[in-house]
């Protein structure tokens, strides 16, 4: 996924908007940009593939005036883009997936729009999100619009010279929260950036709910659906930063939880540490530890900060780079040890099995039982940029060997009481090369989290999604109701403020 964050302030926001848009690092490592208003736009994108967002911004951040600006950190494509549309410039940054993105993209040539920003990776599908909402009557109207024409998912951050328009996807896979302190507000997908910027969170954004920021304060230009909201959990699993709290639910509190329930199914195994990969499994470690009694170590320890996370890398051989060079073992540590290891989850089980346990077991490690804290994923995910094909997943890989060929039901394998589920396992066990492997069940996973389950997104685990379209397909782009322009004097200070 990617990072988002923008700020309105009564001052210059370039300093804050470094250095909130900095704390989403941990989501996205192909591109980094910023966008500031004053006078005018001025906008700056690097490529982050080799370096830190930090090291490529800082000039670029003594260079940028204006008192409102929205920063990315971006999985895949370059943004935020820049757009002089209708309804006059504005930049955009978004977040999420648009998975119809060719079919919306042919029906908008065939209609005579045309894209600039494209690359032997197709349309940059920030640019195609301009594009779309640039087909409604005014901004608030496309962005409704856009909701209605993707599957998927997207969040976005538009800034014009009114202020910044903030929207959460309509379903709520992505986080969206608004902040405030005495001269300036802020919307983020990571509330850790609040923290040291001196914000307090004001608002969780609502699924669907679209509202604009300037310096007078907050107006709510669409309202949220609070009743559809479905958050990806991955979130409190893996993705997000521990300071972080999404739906006002921290995500360092869940992964200790998550790991305390995963000690309480083991009753059999005798062990003389606990540990946690770094950085993500630290956490279910440290839960795990504390609900077992057994003392928690460092077997591993990751080499600075330089060096980022082995599951966002697009690319196999990056994964594989990082996993292979962040991660120092400790063989006083490890030698002679029975050693529970606690991971985040089990994607393709590659890294783990290579670099990871093989490390443990050079180092002379007795037993080795992995806990992972999620179930075996099984379904790519479908609303953003993670997983993207059942063939990558170890769950798959491991069927598809018992069965001898790919299979449409999984169900059987879904369920942890069937015969079929715990020769899965098993199966991965012995591809990891492990002593013994266990999975998180779904059910203490939800809890761990603490939303009802029907509020949170389980896609990657059970399969079950909300029916987003008709059959599921897009709605053409001449059949979403347009609704009537706004009056000529609507503007921002006429409609009734939040705060």
């Amino acid at each position: 996924m990617s990072g988002l964050f923008g700020v309105v302030s009564k001052d210059k926001c370039a300093e804050t908007l470094f250095y909130g848009t900095d704390y989403h690092s941990h989501l996205g490592t192909q591109y980094g940009g910023m966008a500031i208003l004053g006078t005018e736009f001025t906008r700056q994108i690097h490529d982050l593939t080799h370096s830190q967002f930090k090291s490529k911004f800082v000039d670029d951040s003594g260079r940028m005036y204006g008192n409102k600006g929205i920063g990315v950190i971006s999985a895949f494509d370059e943004q935020p883009i820049y757009l002089n549309s209708k309804f006059g410039p504005f930049c955009l940054a978004t977040d999420g997936i648009v998975e119809n993105g060719e079919e919306l993209t042919a029906s908008l040539l065939k209609a005579g729009i045309s894209f600039s920003e494209v690359s032997r990776k197709g349309v940059n599908s920030t640019e195609l999100v301009a594009k779309l909402i640039n087909q409604g009557n005014d901004l608030v109207d496309g962005m409704e619009r856009l909701f209605h024409l993707i599957e998927g998912s997207c969040s976005l951050l538009l800034l014009n010279r009114t202020g910044i328009y903030a929207a959460r996807d309509r379903f709520g896979y992505t986080p969206l929260v608004i902040g405030k302190k005495p001269d300036a507000w802020a919307v983020t997908s990571e509330t850790c950036a609040f923290h040291n910027t001196g914000f307090e969170v004001v608002k969780y954004m609502e699924p669907g709910e679209i509202v604009l920021l300037n310096e007078d304060g907050i107006v709510q230009r669409s309202p949220g659906q609070k009743k559809v909201s479905q958050i990806c959990s991955f979130l409190w699993i893996y993705t997000g930063f521990p300071a972080s709290s999404y739906e006002g639910i921290n995500s360092e509190i869940v992964r200790e939880k998550c790991g305390r329930y995963l000690a309480r199914r083991d009753k059999d195994i005798r062990v003389d540490l606990v540990c946690g990969v770094p950085d993500s499994g630290i956490a279910h470690g440290l839960g795990y530890a504390m609900e077992s009694g057994k003392p928690f170590r460092r077997p591993l320890v990751k080499y600075t900060s330089g060096y980022g996370r082995s599951y966002i890398p697009p690319s196999q051989h990056t994964r594989d780079l990082v996993a292979r060079m962040k991660l120092i073992p400790i063989r006083e540590v490890i030698e002679n040890n029975s050693i529970v290891v606690c991971e985040d989850s089990i994607v393709r089980g590659t890294q783990l099995r290579n670099y990871t346990i093989k490390k443990l077991w050079d180092c002379g490690a007795r037993e080795i039982h992995v806990r992972p804290a999620c179930p075996p994923l099984m379904f790519p995910c479908r609303f953003n940029l993670s997983t993207r094909s059942i063939h990558e997943l170890a769950a798959r890989r491991a069927i598809r060997s018992l069965e001898g060929h790919d299979i449409q039901d999984v169900s059987p394998y879904l369920d942890p009481t069937t015969e079929q589920y715990n020769k899965m396992v098993d199966w991965i066990a012995g591809d990891i090369g492990v002593t013994t492997l266990r999975y998180q069940t779904v059910e203490d996973m939800v809890a761990a989290i603490g939303l009802p389950r029907e509020k949170v997104c389980l896609y990657c685990w059970t399969g079950e999604c909300p029916k987003q379209k008709a059959k599921g397909r897009p709605i053409p782009i001449e059949q979403v109701k347009r609704k009537a322009a706004p009056k000529a004097e609507e503007s921002f200070t006429s409609q009734p403020r939040l705060w």
